[in-house]
C-alpha cells in the first residue's frame, strides 16, 4: 500500500468552499474535462445532527496505460463511487471516495475534508484548510515488484491529478464568488 496526502489552504471561507464544492465539476473547471457526469443517488440530512449526507457517483473517462488495456482489458470510461458528509455546525466537509473500475486490481480510498483553517484566518478574511489522504492498493498476487511499480505510478499519477483539481477548484471558487458577488450588488440595487 501506499498513501498520498496533501494538505492545502484556500483563500476562501468555509462557507464558499463548502457551497463551491457541489460545482467542483462543472464548466467553471476547466481542469476537469475527464469528468462526464456526477450522479446524485441519495441525499438526506440527519434530523439529530444537521449532518446532509450525500452519495454520488462519478464516471470519468481516464486514459489509462496502453499495456493495462491490452493486458487488463476493459474501456478508459472509469466510475467511483463518493459519501459525503457535511455537518454545518462543525462546519467540517468529508468527502470519501473509491474507485468501482478494476477495484479487483487496484484499491484507492481516498478521503478530503474542508475546515476553517483557524491559525491562517483573521476577521473578514476566513481561510479554508483542505486535506487529502489516499491509500492506493495494488492487489495483484504475489508480485511484489508488480504491485510496487504500479502503486508507484498510480501514486504520482494521483498526485498530478490532485495538483490539477485544486487549480480546478480554484476557477470554481473564484467565479463563485464573482457570480455570487454580482447577484447580491442586483439584490441590493433593487432594495434601493
Amino acid at each position: 500500500m501506499k498513501v498520498f496526502s496533501s494538505v492545502y489552504t484556500f483563500d476562501y471561507s468555509w462557507e464558499e468552499c463548502s457551497t463551491a464544492n457541489w460545482r467542483k465539476y462543472c464548466p467553471w473547471n476547466d481542469k476537469s474535462p475527464h469528468v462526464i457526469a456526477v450522479d446524485t443517488l441519495s441525499r438526506e440530512v440527519d434530523p439529530a445532527t444537521g449532518i446532509l449526507r450525500t452519495e454520488r457517483l462519478i464516471t470519468c473517462h481516464q486514459q489509462a496505460p496502453a499495456w493495462v488495456v491490452s493486458l487488463l482489458g476493459g474501456s478508459n470510461t472509469s466510475h467511483v463511487y463518493e459519501t459525503s458528509y457535511v455537518s454545518p455546525a462543525e462546519k467540517r466537509v468529508t468527502m470519501c471516495s473509491t474507485n468501482l473500475t478494476w477495484a479487483n486490481i487496484l484499491r484507492v480510498r481516498e478521503t478530503v475534508t474542508y475546515q476553517p483553517d483557524l491559525t491562517a484566518s483573521s476577521p473578514g478574511h476566513e481561510r479554508t484548510q483542505f486535506t487529502q489522504d489516499a491509500k492506493i492498493t495494488a492487489l495483484c498476487g504475489g508480485w511484489q515488484k508488480i504491485r510496487t511499480k504500479i502503486e508507484e505510478a498510480s501514486v504520482e499519477r494521483f498526485s498530478e491529478n490532485a495538483r490539477r483539481g485544486r487549480e480546478g477548484f480554484e476557477a470554481v471558487l473564484e467565479m463563485s464568488r464573482r457570480v455570487f458577488g454580482e447577484e447580491r450588488a442586483r439584490e441590493q440595487a433593487k432594495l434601493h
